[in-house]
């Protein structure tokens, strides 16, 4: 027996997400988010939201260019206040 469809209106899945309809409807415009219209209305299933936050997923190691190494004024790397070079330390 086929599982029944649960629709949501753009406004319920935007809320979901957490998105402005704007973004939504881009998302689905750029064929990241499967919508069907019926007449003048769009809908979207909620197994296609489930697959699209499942496609969404961050990867470990791929934010690393949003905070990048702080650079010291000679251009090396700054040193942390926790690392004290060891002829420094007494």
């Amino acid at each position: 027996m086929t599982e029944p469809i649960t629709w949501m209106t753009t406004k319920e899945a935007s809320e979901l997400l957490g998105i402005t309809l704007r973004s939504l409807y881009r998302f689905i415009d750029e064929g990241d988010l499967v919508a069907y219209k019926f007449g003048r209305v769009i809908r979207i299933q909620q197994s296609d939201v489930d697959r699209f936050i499942d496609a969404s997923r961050i990867a470990p190691g791929s934010l690393e260019h949003l905070y990048p190494e702080v650079k010291g004024h000679n251009g090396r790397p700054a040193v942390s206040i926790h690392e004290v070079p060891s002829s420094e330390a007494g």
